[in-house]
């Protein structure tokens, strides 16, 4: 199968003896938002970012047949944006003039694909010390790079022998870390003892019940990993608080619909009196009702509470602290009630613009 697919290749190679042109590949128009983006990120203007586009579209065609008529002599391939060609490595130099007729700039390179692919995955079956923050097929440097941290290199040393000499070690200041998304309706954990929910996130953050934890309570994600920590709370009398989140987390405009898509908060304009309402919350999921009163005090146990909004929302313990939408809209963070959500009930919330305005925040919409 693999002969016939290359000889098939060798075929589409013939039909392509003349340099492949930008524009003799179809492409889709791209959208306003990714040529935006482009201009944004890449330094181009709308005419660059599209000739870009072009360019790019014609080198993957040619990657393939380039591939194809270098054979196991391969040496990797990648787009120059300078030039606006595939650069395509091979190692045997015979078969370089054959390349730039094809539309290719070829390179004689030392190592073959498939040997620096064979090297990185027997890189991949070692566990790595540390100080090792990755590897990967450097195509350009025709290489394994390694990458460690600063200071660090002999810790790659057994990753370099297991590579051989197709390895090359780099010094590195990143130090990777998972990035995880602050989401509304999420579980969080206070003193690694307690439980609430996320109200709505903010940016550097997000704001909570202020019964769920006082300022300097650590604050561990969903999944119990570090989040950050309280950073200011007010209860009783109001009952709102906001955390602010280590770099590992990154606050995002969703709240959690617990069996539906994510509803992704556009902003924070208050509802009336009997306009529908729905609640997020870690303990149990997504429940929604009506707006029945604003500006409620409630007089807990632990002391009272002004400026709550009351709705015919069930909830229970944990969900406290979590979001609250009418529509697409933040209105409020989970404060407390009665009921639960086998029998119904009466559940408050304290508004969301309140909070914000208390502590200087702005919430993250999209």
């Amino acid at each position: 199968m693999k002969r016939m697919a290359v000889a098939a290749v060798a075929v589409l190679a013939g039909a392509l003896a003349t340099t492949v042109s930008p524009a003799a590949v179809a492409a889709p128009a791209p959208s306003a938002d990714l040529l935006a983006a482009m201009q944004r990120d890449l330094g181009l203007n709308a005419q660059q970012a599209a000739e870009r586009l072009r360019q790019e579209s014609a080198a993957a065609v040619l990657q393939r047949v380039a591939e194809g008529f270098a054979g196991d002599d391969f040496g990797g391939a990648w787009f120059d944006a300078a030039t606006g060609k595939l650069v395509v490595g091979v190692t045997d130099e015979a078969k370089t003039d054959r390349l730039r007729r094809l539309g290719a700039e070829p390179r004689t390179v030392a190592n073959k694909a498939s040997d620096l692919e064979a090297a990185k995955a027997s890189l991949d079956a070692v566990k790595a010390p540390a100080e090792v923050t990755g590897w990967y097929v450097d195509t350009r440097a025709n290489a394994v790079t390694i990458t460690v941290k600063r200071g660090q290199t002999q810790a790659a040393q057994a990753l370099v022998e297991k590579a051989g000499t197709l390895a090359k070690v780099v010094e590195t200041d990143e130090a990777p870390q998972l990035f995880k998304d602050i989401r509304g309706g999420d579980a969080y954990y206070i003193n690694n003892a307690g439980r609430c929910s996320v109200g709505f996130a903010v940016q550097g953050g997000f704001v909570t019940a202020g019964h769920c934890g006082s300022p300097g309570d650590t604050v561990a994600g969903v999944d119990r990993s570090a989040l950050g920590s309280f950073q200011a709370s007010s209860f009783p009398g109001n009952d709102y608080g906001w955390v602010k989140a280590n770099s590992a987390w990154t606050p995002t405009a969703k709240v959690n619909h617990y069996g539906g898509a994510d509803v992704v908060v556009s902003g924070h304009t208050e509802s009336a009196v009997g306009a529908s309402i729905c609640r997020s919350g870690s303990t149990t999921g997504w429940h929604c009702g009506e707006v029945q009163a604003k500006s409620q005090t409630v007089n807990y146990q632990e002391g009272s509470v002004s400026g709550l909004t009351r709705t015919n929302v069930c909830a229970e313990p944990g969900d406290s602290g979590g979001s609250w939408v009418s529509g697409t809209q933040a209105q409020g963070v989970t404060s407390g009630g009665s009921g639960n959500c086998t029998s119904g009930g009466t559940t408050y919330f304290q508004p969301v613009n309140e909070i914000l305005s208390a502590y200087n925040l702005t919430l993250v919409t999209g």
